[in-house]
């Protein structure tokens, strides 16, 4: 019995008091990576545990830009088939919110969501204010036109389901295009589809008289937007001088009676000061201003420090000034180069902004010193209000972008151009000599992305090296801007200022946007890369002008080249509408036609649009001078002109 005893007091829990120690509470047994330390194998361990977290990271990373993906694929289908009013970065609240009210819910800013009934609607408190909703038409034929709809506005209702694969709003998020490339087939594209209900012989014979006028309806009374034509550079030659009086005064006299706003005249580096360092000559320009105010249209002039090509317009070449280009023989640093070490005279390096290389001046004073001789110069039309904006070129063909497609050096459209490499000055200043290289796995100039390492899905674009290489590449574009802005506040204060934008709409739809990496602006499809250019353009209260994209064949964009021109000209000018920059737009292209008009209208005067949001001013290209334009054209271009003013108008031509 006593053995029993001692047996059942062995096996029971004793109380603590009973024991010398307390008895230790059951330790947990080790897992991961802390097992593997207390285990032993030592820094071999440590570092095989650290290399699990690196790769378990890569997995997050995946699977987040995979739900990303989906979401964005999800919130493209509620805006281009059901015509969600969804703002760019919607979450779910907004999604859930606007799925309430198509089901005819009511929803409060605080989230209570009632139905339209007078039982409920006494049960909310009376200190809630009711929201107003713009009611939102579902797959209606009635919806605005967006600018790529003109062609399907008069499909029937048994076909909208068709008419909503070619339609694409102008609301979408341009984060959504890039999501859904690998869904979408270029062969069912909206310009490339051969389907009697795409093409135009389905259109009813006066079918875009009677759109047009619509529209023309609809503009009257709103915004004005003032009208200018870009006059072309042959009537001025290398030496400065007015080439034609007479041809002058006929082509502003048609302008005149077509009720242009103003001109819009480049004043060219390479001639002004063509010849010798800080001798300017403005005597051709003094000329043509004067003729120009006779007609009393106004002026907007372009300082124009990049070279022209010429074209079949009348257009002459004009290249940078010769004493440019005779340091360029000696020190071709000034200029950029691409990777097989071929020259581009077409702009001068952003390396050079800071470095005295040009006889004694750097790249930021000699465009100072053009700007203050011109302000110098026509003081009194600056004055008298005559000259009403000036736009400073920045780069190549005067946008702000690197000179990545020079068709001199074989660029052809679609090709994805090439990274400007030289450079060094600007990289050895900020300690990164061997950023300047560039990487060597970007392809050529008529290269596709997928045809490189860099640029392809999952490339190096998004890797450590490429995402700084980028930035940096994008940063310097920037601070060359930054830097020339600041000088031409001084040069020309309470004067408008503006900058052009390029449009690189082509390979929009791929996920590394190559073409416009390779021009400067770090715009993959997780990025924005427009915010950082347009916060420094609202430092300096500049007008951003678009270039407006208006490709010559819908084909040409469709062949392999997965371009977006609408959703790239919804991402800049909301971008820059929403930093309060005031916006302009000009004609890439010079197109004579009335659907290409009306697209342009649907971008000036955004329909729908709650904040009112408008085009300054719009500047358009001449094929042709206008007194050669055909009578359809200019009944076209008159139209257009009225409704751009906010002016009702029937001259529409049967």
């Amino acid at each position: 019995m006593e053995m029993k005893q001692d047996l059942d007091q062995q096996q029971s829990p004793s109380p603590a008091g009973d024991h010398d120690f307390p008895v230790p509470p059951p330790q947990r047994r080790l897992r991961g990576f802390a097992a593997s330390v207390s285990g032993g194998g030592g820094g071999a361990v440590a570092t095989k545990g650290r290399k699990e977290r690196e790769r378990e990271k890569e997995r997050t990373k995946l699977r987040e830009r995979h739900r990303r993906a989906i979401t964005s694929r999800m919130l493209t289908g509620l805006r281009q088939y059901g015509n969600f009013l969804l703002p760019a970065r919607a979450d779910m609240n907004d999604v859930l919110a606007a799925l309430a009210r198509e089901a005819g819910w009511i929803v409060q800013p605080d989230g209570t969501t009632y139905r339209q009934s007078p039982a409920l609607a006494s049960s909310i408190p009376a200190d809630v204010p009711p929201v107003q909703f713009t009611p939102i038409p579902i797959r209606s034929d009635e919806s605005p036109l967006s600018p790529t709809s003109l062609k399907n506005y008069s499909v029937k209702a048994s076909l909208d389901t068709q008419a909503a694969l070619l339609r694409i709003d102008e609301t979408l998020s341009p984060a959504s295009f890039g999501s859904v490339v690998a869904e979408r087939n270029i062969k069912n594209d909206k310009c490339a589809s051969t389907s009697p209900v795409n093409s135009r012989e389905s259109f009813e014979p006066d079918q875009l008289n009677r759109e047009h006028a619509h529209d023309n309806a609809e503009c009257a009374g709103t915004s004005y937007v003032s009208i200018y034509a870009l006059l072309s550079s042959g009537m001025m030659n290398t030496y400065c001088q007015l080439v034609n009086p007479v041809a002058v005064r006929q082509e502003l006299r048609h302008l005149e009676s077509l009720n242009v706003d103003g001109v819009i005249v480049h004043c060219w580096w390479g001639v002004v000061e063509g010849w010798n360092p800080g001798k300017y000559d403005w005597s051709g320009y003094r000329d043509l201003f004067n003729i120009i105010r006779e007609f009393k249209l106004k002026l907007q002039v372009v300082m124009a420090f990049h070279e022209s090509g010429g074209n079949s317009s009348g257009d002459i070449s004009i290249s940078l000034p010769k004493w440019v280009l005779e340091i360029g023989k000696d020190n071709q640093d000034i200029f950029f180069t691409d990777r097989e070490g071929r020259r581009s005279t077409e702009c001068l390096s952003w390396g050079i902004d800071k470095a005295r290389v040009l006889r004694g001046r750097t790249g930021v004073e000699v465009c100072y010193d053009f700007m203050r001789s011109f302000r110098t110069e026509f003081s009194d039309l600056i004055e008298s209000r005559f000259i009403s904006a000036v736009e400073i070129g920045l780069g190549a063909s005067g946008e702000l972008k690197y000179p990545s497609f020079p068709e001199r050096m074989g660029w052809r459209y679609p090709g994805i151009g090439e990274f400007q490499k030289n450079l060094r000055l600007a990289a050895k200043a900020r300690g990164h000599l061997v950023w300047a290289r560039g990487p060597d796995n970007a392809g050529h100039y008529n290269s596709r992305p997928d045809e490189t390492r860099f640029f392809c899905d999952k490339g190096d674009y998004d890797s450590y090296y490429g995402r700084f290489f980028l930035h940096w590449y994008a940063q310097t574009l920037i601070d060359h801007a930054d830097q020339i802005l600041s000088l031409t506040n001084l040069a020309f204060e309470g004067i408008e200022i503006v900058v052009k934008i390029p449009a690189i709409y082509w390979w929009y739809r791929t996920s590394s946007h190559a073409a416009e990496l390779t021009a400067g602006f770090h715009n993959p499809t997780n990025q924005d890369g427009y915010a950082a250019v347009f916060d420094m353009l609202k430092k300096h209260s500049v007008t951003m002008k678009f270039t407006s994209s208006q490709p010559q064949a819908c084909v040409q964009i469709n062949e392999g080249a997965f371009a977006d021109p609408e959703a790239l000209s919804w991402q800049v000018l909301n971008a820059a509408w929403e930093r309060g920059l005031k916006v302009a737009a000009q004609s890439t292209l010079p197109r004579h036609a009335r659907d290409t008009y009306i697209k342009i209208l649907q971008i000036a005067k955004p329909k729908n649009d709650p904040d009112c949001h408008h085009l300054s001013f719009f500047a358009y290209n001449q094929q042709f001078p206008a007194i050669e334009m055909q009578r359809e054209m200019i009944s076209d271009l008159c139209s257009f002109i009225k409704t751009m003013h906010g002016e009702a108008n029937d001259d529409i031509e049967d």
